[in-house]
């Protein structure tokens, strides 16, 4: 009697395991999302490039892709004219700039002067995770 309980057991939570991989799987595969994590502004024009390509090769399959900016390098996203470019050519190619708030915080720069193309997250790297928790690819520079 304990030993078909236990495989009855067995069975359902293996039953259930493979329903939910099932789920996550499907979900996770319509589209290629990818977020990229850097401590360098000057890093954003080849993650721009790599965005670009990428969109080229996947086609539909193409999602969501961020680009989330912390650490100390944050205070240059203050610097208009050297935004301006990135800011052009993020949106271009669909891809969503974010700020780290917390960075921000740390290193005293004023959110008003962040381009309001941006997003800002209280935390990048949270935000990070949480995005991989979804399927995101994830790329930290």
């Amino acid at each position: 009697m304990k030993t078909v309980f236990l495989s009855s057991l067995a069975l359902f939570f293996a039953l259930t395991t493979i329903q939910v991989n099932a789920q996550v799987q499907e979900h996770t595969h319509d589209k290629n999302n990818y977020v990229v994590l850097t401590k360098k502004v000057d890093q954003l024009k080849p993650i721009l490039l790599t965005a670009e390509a990428l969109a080229l090769e996947d086609g539909e399959r193409f999602g969501d892709f961020q680009v989330i900016v912390c650490g100390q390098d944050i205070s240059q996203l203050t610097d208009a004219d050297k935004m301006k470019d990135f800011v052009a050519q993020a949106e271009k190619a669909g891809v969503h700039l974010v700020a780290c708030g917390f960075s921000l915080n740390k290193f005293k720069v004023d959110r008003k002067e962040i381009p309001q193309e941006m997003e800002i997250v209280e935390n990048g790297i949270l935000h990070d995770f949480q995005l991989q928790k979804k399927g995101y690819y994830s790329l930290g520079l």
